[in-house]
């Protein structure tokens, strides 16, 4: 019931961020807008937000070679079926991800796979950020919208910090390991702490030291940062192109500050892929830039459809090509069933249960 009331609040939300985002627009010269945007154009930004989704593939094979060598054809089924998800129930769906991969490779434990996706977060988040400094330093606030901006830069700011500081963390927690576990299992070892708590709790930590050695070699370092880089690249290259076909004078630099802004209003966790949040956040990083205001709108619409529908695409065909029923797919998206499978990596979850 709990996870049905969550999820009926996020919808909530997200309607009164779409009510927000357009109740003063002229739906009229949104409509105008869209019908003149280049299809060609939007292809092509199609196709390069495809090879984007095949960068996370090959980014998350790195990142997974610590702990199996995982081939990218499963890599790319997964990471698509998990943003599909993503598309329809919201940031609960990135559960899917770390569940769905162990059913296509069961070398590789959900607890395993989980931990991998937080590293690619910190990865993520560093490249963004990156990219979104270097266009700061470029940009020339319009006249007006310096308080706007001001906030965007506060937000980034306040980003960056937690970056560094997660970075920082990994770095130390990765040296450190052997001895934080300990601590942590001896901590947690009493009788107000449950058992499965304190299993589940301490299975997550050693796969994280696991997937952590990413960080004793410089080659894997290396290639997760150069995939990572990549693969931005390959999101702002089409983001820049979706402009180009509303026929906006924008440079390249200004994409990265779109594409930065956009990736903000992610961070709100509303269903449909940050519907409303990521709608409203990319019309205003437009507006900023002196667009106008029904011509934002039509591009963010547009925008969330091109980051998405490669997606949808794939993630569809996997679906419903693959040897896993849409009914296991829901089931995926429950948090008790997410909960069960981390206990089974548990080592001592046996023990556990003889315990019981």
């Amino acid at each position: 019931m709990r996870k049905y009331v969550k999820f009926i609040v996020l919808v909530l939300i997200t309607i009164a961020i779409f009510w927000f985002f357009g109740r003063n627009l002229d739906w009229q010269e949104i409509s105008t807008a869209l019908r003149k945007a280049n299809p060609y154009y939007l292809g092509l930004a199609f196709l390069g937000i495809c090879l984007g989704y095949f960068l996370r593939a090959v980014r998350w094979q790195v990142l997974l070679s610590p702990i199996a060598d995982a081939k990218i054809r499963d890599l790319f089924a997964t990471t698509t079926v998990g943003f599909t998800a993503i598309l329809f129930v919201g940031r609960a769906g990135e559960i899917v991800r770390p569940m769905w991969l162990p059913m296509r490779d069961n070398r590789i434990r959900p607890s395993a796979a989980l931990v991998t996706i937080f590293v690619e977060r910190v990865f993520d988040l560093a490249s963004l950020m990156a990219f979104f400094s270097i266009s700061l330093m470029f940009f020339r606030t319009p006249e007006g919208r310096e308080t706007e901006f001001a906030s965007i830069k506060l937000a980034g700011n306040i980003i960056v910090a937690i970056i560094v500081a997660g970075i920082i963390g990994m770095i130390i927690y990765h040296r450190y390991s052997a001895q934080i576990i300990d601590w942590a299992a001896a901590f947690t070892d009493r009788g107000f702490v449950p058992k499965r708590v304190r299993y589940v709790f301490l299975s997550l930590m050693r796969n994280m030291a696991t997937a952590l050695d990413i960080l004793k070699s410089p080659r894997e370092i290396i290639l997760a940062t150069f995939w990572t880089v990549a693969l931005w690249v390959a999101i702002a290259i089409p983001t820049w192109i979706v402009l180009m076909a509303f026929d906006l004078p924008m440079t390249f630099l200004d994409s990265t500050f779109v594409m930065g802004v956009a990736s903000l209003g992610t961070l709100i966790p509303t269903p449909g892929g940050a519907a409303g949040a990521f709608h409203a956040a990319t019309a205003g990083s437009l507006i900023i830039l002196g667009v106008e205001r029904e011509q934002a709108a039509a591009v963010s619409i547009i925008m969330h459809l091109i980051y998405f529908a490669p997606a949808l695409v794939f993630g569809l065909y996997y679906l419903f090509h693959g040897d896993i029923s849409i009914e296991k797919f829901r089931s995926l998206l429950s948090s008790e069933n997410a909960e069960k499978e981390i206990e089974s990596d548990s080592p001592d979850f046996e023990k556990v249960e003889s315990e019981k």
